[in-house]
C-alpha cells in the first residue's frame, strides 16, 4: 500500500494540472497494481490531504469520484470535460453494444483456431442444469473434445468478485472447463481460474462496436485509457489460450 501511495503521488506531483476520476487511475496503474489498491490509496492520500477528492453528478448514471492535486484551482472546466466522454461511453446502449461487440469479436477469432460456439446464455448442458442461481453463462466453446463454459467481459473494471465466483461453480456443475475471456483480471482471480482447471485470456483493451474507431481514438487520447476499435482480435490473443489448450491436452492424456 505504501508503494502505490508513493507512486500516486509522484504521479499527481506531474499531473498538477489535471485532473482524473477514480476507474481511469485505477485502469491507469493497473500493470502495478489491483484495481482495490489504488482505490484505497487514492482514498487514503486524500484523507491525508496530499491530493483532493471532488465528487460529481454523472447523468444518468450517478455520481463520478474525482482526484486532483490540491493546488489544481481549475479543476471543475476538465472535469465537466471528462464527465461527457464518461457519460458516453456509459450510456446503457453503448454498454450493451460493448458487451456485444466482444461476444461477436471472440465467437469469430476462437472460431478462426478451432474453437466453436455451441451454446450460448447457458444454464444447461449434457444433461446437467444450474437452478441455484439466475446467472448463465456467456458461451460454451468446444474443441477436441474439451467443452469449455466461457464468460466474456468487455468492460474496463474487472468482473465483480461474486460473479467470478458463481460462474466458476457452474463450470463445475456442469463439468465445462472454465474459460474467461476478459479485458483485466486481477492475479488473484486469475490464479484463482487455474486452481479449477481453467484459462483467463486477458485482451488489455476495450473493444469499441465497429464504426467507433474515432470516438475510441478520442477517449483514449484524452482519459490515457486503453480503449480501440479494431477489425480483429490479435492473432496473437487467441495463440496463448490454444497453445494453453494444447499443452493442457498433452498434460491430460493417459500414461
Amino acid at each position: 500500500m505504501d508503494q502505490a501511495k508513493e507512486s500516486i503521488r509522484a504521479f499527481f506531483d506531474e499531473e498538477r494540472t489535471n485532473v482524473f476520476y477514480k476507474q481511469q487511475l485505477e485502469v491507469i496503474f493497473e500493470d502495478d497494481y489491483f484495481h482495490w489498491v489504488t482505490s484505497r490509496a487514492l482514498s487514503e492520500l486524500a484523507a491525508e490531504g496530499h491530493v483532493a477528492v471532488e465528487r460529481e453528478v454523472l447523468p444518468g448514471t450517478g455520481n463520478i469520484t474525482f482526484y486532483h492535486a490540491t493546488a489544481h484551482r481549475y479543476w471543475r472546466r476538465q472535469a465537466q470535460e471528462v464527465i461527457a466522454l464518461v457519460s458516453r461511453f456509459s450510456d446503457p446502449a453503448f454498454t450493451a453494444g460493448l458487451g456485444a461487440q466482444g461476444e461477436l469479436m471472440f465467437d469469430a477469432a476462437l472460431a478462426s483456431v478451432g474453437f466453436l460456439p455451441t451454446a450460448r446464455k447457458v444454464r444447461a448442458y449434457a444433461g446437467k442444469a444450474w437452478i441455484t442461481t439466475e446467472h448463465d453463462l456467456d458461451r460454451v466453446f468446444e474443441r477436441d473434445g474439451v467443452a469449455y463454459g466461457a464468460e466474456i467481459k468487455n468492460t474496463l473494471k474487472y468482473i465483480p468478485r461474486d460473479e467470478l465466483t458463481v460462474k466458476l461453480r457452474m463450470c463445475k456443475h456442469l463439468g465445462l472447463r472454465p474459460l474467461f475471456i476478459v479485458r483485466m483480471a486481477a492475479k488473484s482471480y486469475i490464479n484463482e481460474v487455474r486452481l479449477e482447471n481453467g484459462f483467463t485470456l486477458v485482451f488489455k483493451f476495450q473493444l469499441y462496436p465497429f464504426g467507433q474507431k474515432a470516438f475510441a481514438d478520442t477517449v483514449r487520447g484524452a482519459l490515457r485509457i486503453p480503449v480501440d476499435c479494431p477489425a480483429r482480435i490479435a492473432d496473437g490473443t487467441v495463440q496463448r489460450f490454444l497453445k494453453w489448450h494444447l499443452k493442457t491436452l498433452q498434460r491430460d492424456e493417459p500414461g
